[in-house]
């Protein structure tokens, strides 16, 4: 009599090839600002990783569960080895899932951009600034050809050019903009990360209720003392209302991260208790926000 089957081994969960995409394209034309946007849409970023290593580097990111998405930059800068670039992204491309971006501009606008930034062409050597740029064009000619997509970037500002790639590669899991809602006490110095700072020592100070200088915005005798002043609510109401307005603006530019600070006199009472309650209506709106009390524990 056959012995009855034994349970089926567990299979190990597939993981979803690698997604690489490598910038690529002339000096000024934009690469490292594209970078940054894959870096914000959640990519593992790499600039001038040395074209050698690049195989070994998509062979990792392929054996690690955490890096699903990656973005290297290749350019001019590899010098007389990006001659192999060609080769080695075909080899790549048989292996995981590679999108080649190519970006150009026109040569009067990439010596407009070199003349703003007053940054010395990568290519050494003698020439004008123009005989590079041109020089450069003829040695990235076979990458070009190569390109999935290639954006010309001269009528484009920075937040074209952002929007521009969200919209290609962000998709469904394009990460919202992070608000950090962070309270402080002024007599410690502003904080150096604000977007925007709102002044709540107006409101009475619950520091001089009794045991009040050993509670914070926390306890609930402080926020019940904060809260029983309607300027308490009107302050909230409308400072909520004004960044449930102002947020979706703020995306809009391309911006990533921002931080609303709200501070009082020591950062430990009426700051606390406004700024928890101002993230909980951005919560409720819908917005990614993190807390956080900078000075909650000093004395």
């Amino acid at each position: 009599m056959d012995a009855a089957p034994g349970p089926s081994e567990p299979q190990p969960p597939t993981q979803a090839p690698t997604e690489l995409v490598i910038i690529t394209g002339l000096s000024g034309s934009g690469k490292g600002t594209v970078l940054r946007v894959f870096e914000d849409l959640g990519y593992y970023a790499v600039d001038n990783l040395p074209l050698e290593l690049i195989p070994k580097f998509v062979e990792l990111c392929q054996q690690s569960a955490e890096i699903r998405r990656a973005c290297l930059v290749v350019d001019v800068r590899e010098g007389r080895a990006l001659s192999r670039f060609p080769e080695i992204f075909a080899e790549i491309k048989q292996e995981t899932k590679a999108f080649l971006l190519f970006l150009e501009a026109s040569d009067s606008v990439l010596q407009r951009r070199f003349s703003e930034t007053r940054r010395p062409h990568p290519l050494a050597g003698e020439g004008s600034l123009l005989e590079k740029i041109q020089r450069e064009r003829e040695q990235l000619s076979a990458v070009q050809a190569m390109a999935d997509r290639v954006i010309d970037t001269s009528t484009y500002n920075i937040h074209d050019l952002r929007r521009l790639i969200v919209d290609r590669f962000g998709g469904a899991n394009t990460p919202v903009m992070l608000v950090t809602i962070e309270s402080f006490g002024f007599k410690h110095g502003l904080p150096t990360s604000s977007d925007l700072v709102f002044d709540v020592r107006f409101l009475p100070n619950p520091h001089y209720l009794p045991g009040g200088k050993d509670l914070t915005g926390q306890d609930a005798k402080v926020i019940e003392y904060v809260s029983s002043f309607p300027q308490t609510g009107e302050f909230i109401r409308r400072t909520s209302e004004l960044l449930i307005y102002l947020l979706p603006h703020y995306v809009a530019e391309g911006k990533s991260y921002l931080t609303v600070s709200i501070g009082c006199t020591g950062g430990r009472h009426r700051s606390v208790m406004i700024a928890e309650e101002i993230q909980r209506r951005l919560d409720e709106a819908g917005f990614t926000t993190k807390l956080l009390h900078r000075d909650l524990h000093r004395g």
